[in-house]
């Protein structure tokens, strides 16, 4: 039990550390770019822009700190919020991870399972996207040309992805899948500019209760 409270103390430790040093970069790049040029933009004209973007993105990275970090754990959960794209890789393979070793989150197995999953994405997806950006540079314009054969492909990558990951789980625990899928839908058709970002905690917090309801009906 100590051993695993260091190792959680270590982790967060660490985390804050490089968490940090990732949001000191991302500001020293326009930073950089105003001391070379000697263009400082006005706090008004950072406001303008800011707002519209702070009013949307604000509120789901709260919403996504709390939804995604029971699930990722504390080192899949630094290691995902500093390499980005959560909610397209790092949960899904935390999660397809998790399945395969058959562990729960939040238990000692899962917080490795996780991190491991979460840094072997980041890895091959580095890796992957640095060969595939020089070797396919020549042909990417003309496949996603509008006019192309392909170009309708590229639209589907994501829908695609989940409807896989997400087939497997609904299969299994398809009773609790009714109500998320039915209520998404809905918001979907009814707002379809919604992001996956907010999708998805909305999504958590409907399979919690919905879930929570059934048991206490007894029909699970």
């Amino acid at each position: 039990m100590k051993t695993e409270k260091n190792y959680i103390d270590r982790t967060h430790t660490f985390g804050s550390v490089w968490s940090l040093a990732v949001l000191l970069v991302l500001i020293a790049v326009p930073l950089s770019f105003c001391i070379n040029y000697n263009v400082w933009p006005t706090l008004k004209e950072i406001g303008s822009g800011l707002l519209p973007v702070a009013v949307l993105f604000y509120p789901t990275a709260i919403i996504e700190v709390i939804a995604y970090s029971p699930l990722l754990g504390a080192g899949g959960m630094y290691l995902s919020f500093t390499t980005g794209n959560i909610s397209n890789l790092k949960l899904p393979c935390a999660l397809a991870a998790m399945d395969t070793a058959k562990v729960k989150s939040n238990s000692e197995e899962g917080e490795v399972i996780t991190t491991i999953a979460v840094a072997t994405s980041a890895i091959v997806t580095t890796i992957i996207i640095a060969v595939f950006v020089l070797a396919f540079r020549p042909f990417i314009p003309r496949l996603t040309d509008p006019s192309s054969i392909l170009s309708p492909a590229f639209k589907q990558v994501m829908p695609a992805l989940f409807g896989a990951l997400g087939a497997s789980y609904f299969s299994k625990h398809w009773k609790i899948s009714v109500a998320p899928i039915l209520i998404l839908t809905v918001i979907v058709i009814i707002s379809g500019g919604i992001g996956t970002g907010v999708l998805i905690p909305i999504g958590v917090v409907i399979s919690l209760a919905g879930a929570f309801a059934m048991y206490k009906l007894k029909l699970i």
